[in-house]
């Protein structure tokens, strides 16, 4: 087959450029307007506890399915002066008019202490709002421009909340990415100069980078106008799409030069082909199956990354089987022209193969070492915490976080995420064995450790008893306390109620999901039901769902890999080798992701600020995009080595030359996927900066340890056992040379 798509685009090669050109310029016209159309969020989760209460409490009592926080604060004023109420007042005094927001509710127009800090300098207004997230941070513009900056003099203004949150990613997501892509190019350039020495061979794995980014993103851009995408599929798509097409026309581009030095163009174009391009397509299909585990999830954003990572893995790898060997076709012995310096090869006494030849004369040595140390790289993962997605994966001078920050300071941590409660009866929230069954439970969840306070119908004043909760709303009418009148308003329905429990835990850790746990264990009273709900318990649900459903990808993309492998190799050793030192690697590299982002080893050099856990998607993501990506370079290098193995049957020999003909092309083409990756290190999303980082560590690990040491110990230690296919004799038979 590959030889046959070499013959055909040989002979097509005008043909076959004129139709990348046209689907370039098509790219090109559609790629300008994806960011508006992508999503934030992306881990909405429709059947949880935490869903149903939050739905609850939107259709029963109203709760804004969105909403904001304007920060208000001052180091000489306090709120009780006029001039920070009149400042305040005309800051937000065009805001109302949005059709978007239904309620701006401040200290001055609620007179809620609650809403002002305890040196009374720091105030906030919450802005509630008809719409869901998306649609909130599409107004972020519309919303920032209405208020009025200018008019503040001595008190300042800082907006947060999910809506401003995201519309901060974006923001920068789109900085990061022209950040990492001015890096990413330059660096790759300079190792493409050094791996084969001229300009023109150096420029094409460049060149086919950029056309399959540039395609990739014009079909995402028209997708995510049909299906929802996550805004993190940029990042994903910008990585992969640089490495994975440079890469790729490494190997290809590396192979031809080889041909093209003893053969026609043609000859080269179809040995090419048949030969790097069978290499390139298996190591395309084993990083495919591995984001194909991402698109099986069912939230948003795993499934976005997994088909954005899939479109331009797939579009790369038809670029690289089909319009660079049309390039290669008319440019000829021309790849070797504008040449730089000219290296030597030593192909039986290069450094590679006198590598190889000293592991395998000493493998169980080599591999007590190499185990150890790669299960001492991935040990920190014992102790992995994993957090949410929130406000802390903003660099500390985003606005949004500065205001998060400041709210949790000055109000406490479980005052800016509470634990939401909604509560439901059959018959009326107000009625006597109802009232009593909430104030015992509201009771219960007051002793809880870590409680500081619960507000709800039945906690409005200490003083009253369980008794006079019941008399008092036996007959609500005759209330005539305004603020209790006003809360019964805001709080119930007929047949529902929120209590808010308000601890002293960090939203989104462990902590507060422990505490989410012991409320959920208690037992109310049969009169009422319980969906508890908020920040901290949709995580924890979403977590749970996660890890429920990840056991399922594992066992998938591990069996979908090994046939394709065994497919590939002819082998029933070698595929099972290849995914035991891929999970090795990306050990490592989890380990590596809690020594530095959890610990927050290196944080000022990689200039972030550690919060105690990793993302906690990450670890998922990490899997599902190294398992293939990393599997390439032990494809590529297995490939070559069954290639000589096939001519000598020599098993030693044909480790050593393997290692020595694509040691330095994969060294080039895993240094580049290290640079690309690592230029992500210095964004300033944290959750894209982990990710790159961890990738860069992983295909490190992977190209230097376990392609240098761990494959030619193990394959020595093998011996012909590598080539046994039940039914084929591989291995067993012939010049089989275990030595």
């Amino acid at each position: 087959m590959f030889a046959w798509i070499g013959h055909f685009v040989y002979r097509h090669r005008r043909a076959v450029i004129v139709i990348w050109i046209v689907m370039l310029a098509v790219g090109a016209v559609f790629a300008p307007g994806i960011m508006s159309h992508l999503k934030a969020g992306g881990f909405a989760e429709t059947d949880s506890e935490a869903a149903t209460g939050s739905r609850i409490l939107e259709e029963e009592l109203g709760l804004s399915p969105s909403s904001l926080a304007i920060v208000f604060y001052s180091e000489t004023l306090t709120v009780d002066e006029p001039r920070f109420e009149q400042q305040v007042n005309t800051a937000l005094a065009d805001i109302t008019g949005i059709p978007q927001i239904r309620e701006v509710i401040t200290f001055f127009n609620s007179r809620n202490p609650r809403m002002v800090s305890a040196d009374r300098h720091t105030t906030y207004a919450s802005i509630g709002m008809n719409v869901d997230l998306d649609e909130a941070r599409a107004i972020m513009p519309e919303f920032m421009s209405n208020l009025h900056y200018d008019n503040l003099e001595q008190v300042k203004m800082l907006v947060t909340g999910q809506p401003a949150v995201y519309y901060d990613i974006e923001s920068i997501s789109t900085s990061d990415l022209t950040k990492a892509e001015m890096y990413a190019f330059p660096l790759c350039l300079v190792v493409l100069v050094l791996a084969f020495g001229t300009l023109v061979a150096a420029g094409l794995p460049l060149v086919m980078g950029g056309v399959s980014l540039v395609i990739t993103i014009g079909m995402l851009s028209l997708l995510s106008r049909v299906t929802d995408m996550s805004m993190y599929v940029m990042n994903i798509v910008s990585m992969l799409g640089i490495g994975i097409a440079i890469d790729y026309s490494l190997l290809i581009v590396n192979r031809f030069r080889e041909e093209i030095a003893g053969n026609n163009v043609e000859e080269s174009v179809i040995n090419t082909t048949s030969t790097a391009g069978k290499a390139v397509f298996y190591s395309a299909i084993t990083t495919v199956i591995g984001l194909l585990g991402l698109i099986s999830f069912q939230f948003m954003m795993l499934r976005s990354l997994g088909i954005g990572g899939a479109i331009v893995v797939l579009v790369s790898l038809m670029a690289a089987l089909t319009l660079l060997p049309a390039i290669l076709a008319v440019l000829g012995p021309r790849i070797n022209a504008l040449t730089i310096f000219r290296g030597k090869r030593r192909v039986q006494s290069g450094f590679w193969h006198r590598l190889a030849i000293r592991v395998m004369k000493h493998p169980v040595v080599v591999l007590m070492i190499v185990v150890p140390f790669l299960l001492a790289l991935g040990s920190p993962f014992l102790d992995v915490r994993f957090g949410g997605s929130g406000v802390t994966v903003l660099p500390k001078e985003a606005p949004s976080r500065q205001g998060f920050e400041i709210l949790e300071d000055e109000f406490g941590e479980g005052e800016t995420s509470p634990i939401l409660i909604a509560v439901r009866t059959e018959k009326s929230i107000l009625g006597t064995e109802e009232i009593g069954a909430i104030y015992d439970y509201a009771s219960e969840l007051s002793r809880l450790d870590g409680v500081v306070r619960v507000d709800s119908i039945v906690t409005l004043d200490s003083y009253l008893s369980r008794e006079q909760y019941q008399g008092m709303y036996a007959n609500p009418s005759l209330i005539d306390n305004p603020a209790i009148k006003s809360t019964l308003s805001r709080l119930t329905s007929d047949t529902t109620t929120l209590i808010s429990v308000i601890s002293n835990r960090p939203p989104v850790t462990q902590e507060a999901s422990a505490l989410v746990k012991e409320i959920r264990n208690l037992r109310p009273h049969e009169a009422i039901n319980v969906y508890v709900t908020g920040l901290s318990a949709e995580i924890m649900d979403i977590v749970d769902k996660m890890y429920r459903d990840f056991p399922k990808v594992l066992i998938f993309v591990l069996v979908a890999t090994y046939f394709a492998l065994l497919f590939l190799f002819r082998s029933v050793i070698l595929p099972l080798k290849a995914i035991l030192m891929n999970v090795m690697s990306i050990l490592a590299s989890y380990g590596a992701l809690v020594f530095i982002f959890q610990q927050g080893h290196f944080s000022n050099l990689l200039d972030f600020s550690p919060v105690g856990s990793i993302e906690s998607s990450l670890p998922i993501i990490m899997f599902c995009v190294l398992f293939g990506l990393s599997m390439d370079y032990e494809v590529f290098l297995l490939t070559r080595i069954r290639e000589h193995h096939l001519e000598t049957g020599d098993n030693t020999a044909s480790v050593a030359l393997g290692l020595e003909k694509t040691g330095r092309i994969i060294t080039s083409a895993a240094l580049i996927m290290v640079l690309v990756a690592g230029s992500f290190g210095f964004t300033d999303i944290l959750l894209v900066k982990a990710m790159g980082i961890g990738i860069a560590i992983a295909i490190l690990v992977d190209s230097t340890v376990v392609r240098s040491l761990f494959v030619p110990a193990t394959m020595r230690l093998l011996g012909k056992w590598n080539w046994w296919m039940p039914g084929s004799g591989s291995g067993l038979k012939g010049r089989s040379h275990g030595k």
